[in-house]
């Protein structure tokens, strides 16, 4: 007899061991269910939130942009500004996808077969490659892991980071993710972002890089340093070429053109890192700066925080052309370099004490000590301790350094003391453009080459500016005393009362002693004596509220040589003033930003121009008038005779004791130029008035910078002749008959 209950044992055992196995795999589905519920809610780590997801918060650095639309450079903690998905060539996309994430438009954040495939290569001991997907690593690129993470650690952050992948994917489509994932990795050399990227290694935008650029940047972001095109372009080559097999595996491109493009070497011939001493309007962004942060310190993002130039992304749209501005340095480093530094070095070959001129000995050791306390070597060493005579010993011994040179800079030993020697032969120049009837600056360059001049002569120098005063003079003629450009005056000495009962007369040149000579003649060839007249009828505290009205803010002391121009003022004081001539008598403060973005497009801030009315329009004509009278027969008659210009210009000159600075200022109907030229001790200059005056080493450079700005029809800068202003009953013809009488030469501008 068959036992019924000892049959069905074995089969009650099977089924108790399914449930158990069921209850096992459905507590550990729950518990794998908890765990990355409690991991999504942040239980064991800080999880992003949504608005973070939203709005994910990376270094980005705010870019300088010039009002042709052109980044003249940035400024960051990290070198990155975002891009749209739009803005990328068509190439960048594909590249990215076929080395990084093949199935990257299948999957939702995690690719499982990837997973599948990491497991077997760990399992096997068989690496088969990474299993993150572009979502994934920019997950990771948004939220960093921190360092130095223990290995439970390390897994629970990998779990968070397929969260974060999931949650991206949710809110952001394909392209959108691409394209983030561009914005946020590095690509070495101090570029992070594709656009920094483009700009850094090809100098160009993303949307205009070529098939094998693109795939080259694909390759680089795996291992920046590694397949660096520029520290390694073997590596890099071969790196390229299979992110361009596995293209034309993925079908975007065939095996034809991989094969093709295959062969095309790297060029790295646009490369250069971009950083505060390279790229274009080194001195205007470095003054630039100074005023954003100014502006960021005094503005808050909607979070309540100030704005940080250095990390929220800004957009500042100035008011520099980058073509003009290129034409301005070109036009310095064509003058300074092959024409007038040699000239000088000429000058001087031979000389004792070279290149200071009528100094002792004495003096020159006091020159050359205070400018090596200037220097961050001696103040670190100062800081450090170290005695007076150790650190001239420090400065006396040769050690490796670059120096400056007109063809390029040369990497030499030299002790720092003969460096500073070395330096102080070179003539500095700067110069400033702006549109007249707008204020905004068009072009800016405060020296030579940022990189071993960082003092700028546009707005941080005050030099004596000579004869170039003298219109602020002639304007209050113009406007109080009722004068025009064709009035007479003897050409005779005068002699000025001081408060102390002496009397003061200055020197002059030129011919017409003793005859009645016109205003425009005498601004002509830069009269002394006429300019004493003048000032002996109005005074300098009248001659001093002109300037003020033209927005000249420099301290002026009340003496009357200020007529010949001994104070020191600010070259963008000076052209600024004199842009107020062009602009029918109203002053405009110079400007460089029209707005300034966020991150997101969004304007924070516009910007107007500042407007004072500071002499009539008629004034300001005849103020014209009078300084055309330079350029057609005077101090600036270069400009006709050597130069050909033969447009409308007015100008003026200006050359300060013992040539120390040569000036000259050139208004057209659009544009109003300035341009100085001076070494950094006033010592050091060329020792006869002909080499060192402003119509030989200032002019030549404006006129050069104007000949290529007229060249570029696109600029559509006018050559045409200033407004005459509609005012009945008064005569505006200033074509004095003296004009016809003295012949036209090139007069000595003197101090």
């Amino acid at each position: 007899m068959i036992d019924n209950k000892k049959k069905k044992k074995p089969i009650e055992t099977k089924s108790k061991a399914v449930r158990i196995l069921w209850i096992v795999f459905g507590a550990f589905l729950v518990l794998i269910v908890l765990f990355f519920f409690c991991v999504a809610k942040g239980i064991f780590g800080t999880m992003p939130t949504f608005d973070e997801l939203e709005n994910p918060r990376t270094n980005l650095a705010t870019e300088i942009i010039s009002c042709d639309g052109k980044v003249l450079g940035t400024y960051y903690v990290e070198n990155r500004s975002n891009v749209r998905y739009s803005e990328l060539s068509q190439y960048m996309p594909e590249a990215l996808i076929s080395i990084e994430d093949e199935r990257f438009t299948e999957h939702s954040g995690i690719d499982p077969r990837a997973l599948f495939r990491v497991a077997f290569g760990v399992i096997t001991g068989r690496d088969k490659g990474g299993g993150s997907t572009i979502t994934q690593q920019l997950a990771k690129n948004l939220f960093p892991r921190g360092e130095n993470l223990s290995t439970p650690k390390l897994v629970l952050r990998k779990f968070q980071e397929w969260i974060t992948a999931t949650k991206l994917e949710r809110n952001y489509s394909k392209e959108e993710i691409v394209a983030m994932y561009l914005n946020t990795v590095a690509f070495g050399h101090n570029a992070y972002g594709i656009r920094s990227a483009a700009k850094t290694f090809f100098d160009k935008t993303p949307k205009e890089m070529n098939i094998e650029e693109c795939a080259l940047m694909a390759g680089v972001v795996n291992a920046p340093t590694r397949f660096s095109p520029v520290r390694n372009p073997e590596r890099s080559l071969s790196r390229r070429n299979l992110v361009l097999k596995k293209m034309a595996e993925n079908g975007y491109i065939t095996q034809a053109e991989c094969d093709s493009i295959s062969l095309i070497p790297i060029d790295m011939s646009h490369f250069g890192i971009m950083d505060h001493n390279s790229g274009q309007a080194t001195y205007f962004r470095e003054f630039l700066r100074g005023q954003l942060t100014e502006w960021a310190q005094n503005t808050t993002r909607p979070d309540g925080k100030p704005y940080n130039i250095y990390r929220d992304g800004l957009r500042i749209y100035t008011t520099i052309d980058s073509r003009m501005q290129k034409y301005a340095e070109d036009a310095v480093k064509e003058f300074m370099g092959k024409e007038l530094q040699p000239m000088f070095y000429k000058h001087w070959q031979g000389q004792k004490n070279a290149p200071f001129s009528n100094v002792t000995a004495d003096e020159i050791d006091h020159i050359m000590e205070t400018s090596m306390k200037r220097t961050d070597r001696y103040r670190s060493l100062k800081n450090a301790g170290m005695c007076m005579d150790s650190i001239k010993a420090e400065f006396d011994k040769p050690v490796p350094m670059t120096v400056f040179s007109w063809d390029g800079p040369i990497d030499t030993i030299m002790s720092p003391m003969d460096s500073i020697r070395y330096y102080k032969w070179f003539l500095q120049a700067s110069l400033i453009s702006i549109e007249s009837h707008t204020g905004h600056v068009k072009a800016y360059v405060g020296g030579l080459d940022y990189r071993f001049f960082k003092y700028d002569h546009v707005t941080q120098a005050r030099r004596q500016v000579g004869s170039t005063f003298k219109p602020f003079l002639y304007s209050l003629a113009m406007q109080e005393g009722e004068y025009t450009p064709c009035t007479k005056i003897p050409n005779i000495q005068y002699n000025i009362q001081l408060p102390d009962g002496k009397f003061w007369s200055p020197g002059n040149s030129g011919g017409n002693v003793g005859q009645e000579i016109t205003l425009k003649y005498a601004l002509a060839q830069s009269n002394n004596w006429i300019s004493a007249y003048l000032m002996n009828i109005f005074g300098p505290e009248a001659v001093i509220g002109m300037a003020r009205r033209m927005g000249v803010e420099s301290p002026i002391d009340a003496v009357p040589a200020i007529c010949l121009g001994v104070c020191d003022l600010k070259l963008i004081e000076m052209v600024g003033a004199m842009s107020t001539f062009a602009n029918q008598g109203v002053y405009i403060k110079p400007m460089f930003i029209t707005k300034i973005e966020d991150k997101n497009g969004n304007v924070i801030q516009r910007f107007s121009p500042e407007e004072s009315e500071a002499m009539s329009e008629l004034t300001a004509y005849k103020m014209v008038e009078l300084m055309k009278g330079v350029v057609q027969s005077g101090t600036g008659i270069r400009l006709r005779s050597l130069y050909k210009f033969t447009n409308p210009i007015a100008g003026k000159t200006g050359t300060t004791q013992k040539q120390s600075d040569g000036y000259f200022m050139g208004i057209t109907p659009d544009l109003t130029t300035g341009v100085w030229v001076g070494a950094e001790d006033r010592s050091v200059h060329f020792r006869s008035t002909k080499l060192g005056q402003g119509s030989h080493t200032a002019l030549p450079i404006w006129a050069m910078y104007m000949r290529k700005v007229y060249n570029d029809k696109s600029l559509n800068i006018s050559q045409g002749d200033f407004p005459k202003p509609s005012i009945p009953g008064v005569d505006l013809n200033f074509d004095c008959d003296r004009y016809e009488d003295n012949e036209a030469i090139e007069y000595i501008d003197e101090f």
